[in-house]
C-alpha cells in the first residue's frame, strides 16, 4: 500500500487540488434540490414533498440533456490548453454560449408544455400531480439561466480555474434556502405559497448565478488572453459541431442513468405516494455522494484531456488511476455512513415515519452500491477527457434501460418486492457500467501507451 501510494502521491495531490473545488460547485446543482425537499418535506407535509419528488423526476432527465451538452466545451478547452492554443479557447466559448441559449430556450418550453400533456398519463395520485405541476413550470424558466452559468463554469473549469464557481454555488444555494423557506412559510408579511415557493426561490438563485458568473469570467484578467477572439458573432457550424460530437453523447450517458432513476420514481408512484416519497429521500442521499465522485470526474476528463492534448499517455494512465482510487475510498467511507445512519438520515427530509421506514430500507440499499456508482462516473469522465464519449453512451444505456430498469420492475412490480426490487434493479445497472467503463479505459489507455512506446523505439 505504501509503495502504491508513493507512486501516485503527486497524482492524488493534483487531482484533489482541481476537484475539490469541483466537487463543491457540482454539489450546488444537487442541493437545489434537496434544499427544495428539505423545506417542502418539513413545512409542507408529505403530498408536496411527492410532488417536489415528481416534477424532479421529470425536470432531471431534460437537466441532464442540458447540462450534458454544455459538458462538450470542457474536455476541448483542456486539450487545447493542453496545446498552448489559447485564442481557441475563446472562439469554443462563443460558440458554446450561443447552443446552450438556443437549446436552454427549446428545454424550458418542453419543460412546461410537455409537463402539462405527461403528467396526467403516468399513473400518479391526482392531489400529487397538482402539486408538481407549478412547481414544474418554474423549474422550467429556471432551465436558461441554469444553462448559462454552466457554460461559463464549464469554460473556466477546462482552464483549471475550479475556485469561482465553487464559490457562487455556495452563496447561490444560500440565498435558495433563505428564499424557500420565505416564500414557503410566508414569512416577513409574503402570503405562503407552498410548492411554489421552492419554484420561486430556484428561479431568483439561477438568475444570480448566471449574472455574477459572466460578470466574473469577462472581468477577470485571468480570461484575457483566451477571449482574445471571442465574439457573440463569431459562430461557425464547424466548432459548434465539434462540441456537439462530445456534448450529444455526453448528455446521452447522463439521461440514460438519470432517466433510469427517474423512471424508478415514476414506478414508485404507481405503489403509493409514501413509497415515492421515500424513493425522493433516499435518491436525494444517493444523488449527494454520488455528484461529488462526479465531481472527481469532472477533475479527472480536465486532466486526461490535459494529458491527452499534450500526448502524454504514461501521466494521462496514472492520472486516472488515481482518480478511481480517490472515489473509491470516498465512496467507501458514504457507504458505511448510509450504512450505519440508515435510520437517522431521512429524518432530515420528514418526519412521516412510513416513509422513514421504507427510506431505511433503501439506503442501505445506495450503501451497497455506492462503489459501483463513484466508479462508473470516474470511468465516464476519464473517457470524456480522452474524447471517447460514444462507446460509452452505448455502456449506459445497456447497463440501466437493457438490464436495470426492465429488472428493477420484474422484481418491485412483478414480484411485489416494491421500492427494495426496484433498487435492486438499479444496482444491477451501476454494476455493469462500472464494469464495462473500465474494461474500456484499460483498453484504450493500455493502446495508446504501446503506440508511444513504440514510437519512442522506432525514433
Amino acid at each position: 500500500m505504501k509503495t502504491l501510494y508513493n507512486k501516485y502521491k503527486p497524482h492524488y495531490r493534483d487531482n484533489l487540488k482541481l476537484a475539490i473545488p469541483v466537487v463543491i460547485s457540482q454539489v450546488g446543482h444537487v442541493l437545489t434540490q434537496v434544499s427544495d425537499s428539505v423545506v417542502i418535506g418539513h413545512f409542507a407535509g408529505t403530498i408536496p414533498l411527492a410532488g417536489v419528488s415528481l416534477g424532479n423526476n421529470i425536470f432531471i432527465v431534460v437537466l441532464v440533456i442540458g447540462l450534458g451538452i454544455s459538458y462538450g466545451i470542457t474536455p476541448l478547452i483542456a486539450q487545447h490548453n493542453g496545446r498552448g492554443n489559447h485564442a481557441e479557447c475563446g472562439r469554443l466559448l462563443a460558440n458554446s454560449l450561443f447552443i446552450n441559449i438556443m437549446s436552454s430556450i427549446i428545454f424550458c418550453a418542453l419543460i412546461i408544455f410537455g409537463g402539462e400533456l405527461i403528467l396526467p398519463h403516468l399513473g400518479q395520485s391526482p392531489q400529487v400531480i397538482e402539486q408538481a405541476q407549478p412547481f414544474l413550470n418554474l423549474l422550467g424558466l429556471s432551465f436558461i439561466p441554469m444553462l448559462i452559468f454552466n457554460t461559463f463554469k464549464q469554460f473556466t473549469e477546462g482552464l483549471g480555474f475550479t475556485k469561482q464557481a465553487m464559490q457562487i454555488s455556495i452563496w447561490g444555494n444560500v440565498i435558495n434556502i433563505v428564499l424557500g423557506i420565505t416564500f414557503v412559510k410566508g414569512l416577513f408579511g409574503i402570503t405562503p405559497m407552498g410548492i411554489r415557493g421552492v419554484g420561486y426561490s430556484t428561479l431568483i438563485d439561477r438568475c444570480i448565478m448566471a449574472v455574477v458568473m459572466g460578470i466574473y469570467v469577462f472581468r477577470s484578467p485571468n480570461f484575457r488572453r483566451y477571449l482574445s477572439d471571442f465574439k457573440l458573432s463569431f459562430i461557425e457550424r464547424a466548432r459548434s459541431m465539434q462540441i456537439l460530437k462530445i456534448g450529444i453523447p455526453v448528455s446521452l450517458q447522463y439521461v440514460f442513468e438519470v432517466s433510469a432513476f427517474a423512471g424508478a420514481g415514476i414506478l414508485m408512484g404507481t405503489i403509493s405516494p409514501v413509497a415515492q416519497a421515500a424513493h425522493q429521500v433516499a435518491l436525494s442521499m444517493a444523488s449527494m455522494t454520488y455528484i461529488m465522485a462526479s465531481g472527481v470526474a469532472s477533475a479527472a476528463a480536465i486532466k486526461s484531456g490535459n494529458h491527452f492534448g499534450a500526448k502524454d499517455h504514461d501521466n494521462l494512465r496514472s492520472s486516472a488511476i488515481s482518480s478511481y482510487h480517490i472515489v473509491i475510498v470516498f465512496m467507501s467511507i458514504t457507504a458505511v455512513m448510509f450504512a450505519l445512519g440508515n435510520q437517522l438520515l431521512p429524518w432530515i427530509y420528514t418526519s412521516d415515519k412510513a416513509v422513514i421506514a421504507i427510506a431505511a430500507q433503501l439506503l442501505i440499499i445506495a450503501a451497497a452500491f455506492q462503489l459501483f456508482d463513484g466508479t462508473q462516473v470516474i470511468g465516464l469522465g476519464i473517457l470524456r477527457g480522452m474524447g471517447d464519449v460514444n462507446i460509452p453512451a452505448f455502456i449506459t444505456f445497456l447497463a440501466y434501460w437493457i438490464l436495470g430498469i426492465p429488472v428493477g420492475y420484474l422484481l418491485g412490480i412483478r414480484f411485489h418486492l416494491g421500492a427494495i426490487g426496484i433498487w435492486y434493479g438499479l444496482t444491477l445497472g451501476l454494476m455493469v457500467a462500472s464494469l464495462l467503463l473500465f474494461i474500456r479505459f484499460q483498453g484504450i489507455s493500455k493502446r495508446l501507451k504501446y503506440q508511444e512506446t513504440a514510437i519512442i523505439e522506432r525514433d
